[in-house]
């Protein structure tokens, strides 16, 4: 089949010895070479992972389609104890709005039906080496480009709807600084190490977005539990980061604290 025409589920359908195939049409398209086809468990579902390598640095594979991005803030309900940590962070001068939702609605995207191409997107984020302006023409000279923003909500939550990658919890004990082996750490159901640290700022093409990280911000700042791990959510697009900051005279001057998920398309 063509790889124009791959489907998220179409995908997530196949059986091993399909998504072999379909692995090396993609590292052919690509100039590269099949490294692992797995298939994992996400959140009860069946999922294969393909990572390619390409002149040293590995890709995993991204399937496309008309797919579902955002957060549904009318479905979802926090627990007492995310109400609560809130409320706590609320007194000490933090947050965006009375209440846990109001403070998710302007900060997450909302939900909606986006159609993406199949393409390959980088296992690691990249320190930028040059400003967020310049940097598209570095990675064209490598034949790559940033992704969007919705490719990579779409590459990080991997077709799941809860809050982060790994479902709707997170540990409200700790911060994921202090967490060395928590659900961050470990690979995305398509094989991404992303999401993975706050102290991370992963720039796209989008200039009202970062995603992945708040530069460590809310961990430096004392945020709160819950807090100091909402920049990990995959629908977090930290807006008033990227608008008052990374986008800002000040943020060029410090692009090496910034990085990107190359893109590779087929």
């Amino acid at each position: 089949m063509s790889l124009a025409d791959l489907t998220f589920d179409q995908w997530r359908s196949f059986d091993l010895s399909t998504a072999r195939q379909v692995a090396q049409q993609a590292a052919d398209l690509a100039g590269g070479r099949v490294v692992t086809v797995e298939v994992v468990e996400h959140l009860g579902a069946r999922m294969h992972r393909v990572r390619i390598e390409r002149n040293a640095q590995e890709f995993a594979l991204v399937p496309g389609g008309t797919v579902t991005l955002g957060f549904d803030l009318d479905t979802w309900q926090p627990t007492s104890e995310q109400a609560t940590d809130y409320q706590e962070s609320l007194e000490e001068g933090f947050g965006y709005g009375p209440d846990l939702r109001a403070h998710l609605g302007l900060l997450l995207s909302p939900r909606r039906h986006v159609t993406l191409a199949t393409v390959l997107m980088a296992v690691e984020d990249e320190n930028l080496t040059e400003s967020p302006t310049d940097m598209p023409a570095v990675l064209a000279a490598r034949g790559l480009r940033m992704p969007s923003s919705d490719e990579w909500e779409h590459a990080c939550g991997a077709g799941a709807s809860t809050l982060f990658r790994w479902g709707n919890d997170c540990p409200l004990d700790r911060i994921p600084y202090d967490d060395p082996t928590g659900p961050q750490h470990r690979p995305n159901a398509l094989g991404l190490r992303i999401a993975y640290d706050t102290y991370r700022t992963e720039l796209t093409s989008d200039v009202t977005a970062v995603h992945g990280g708040d530069g460590g911000e809310s961990a430096c700042g004392g945020y709160g539990h819950l807090l100091g791990w909402l920049p990990l959510a995959t629908a977090n697009r930290n807006p008033f980061l990227a608008t008052e900051f990374v986008y800002s005279p000040e943020g060029e001057e410090m692009y090496e604290d910034f990085s990107t998920r190359p893109v590779l398309a087929l």
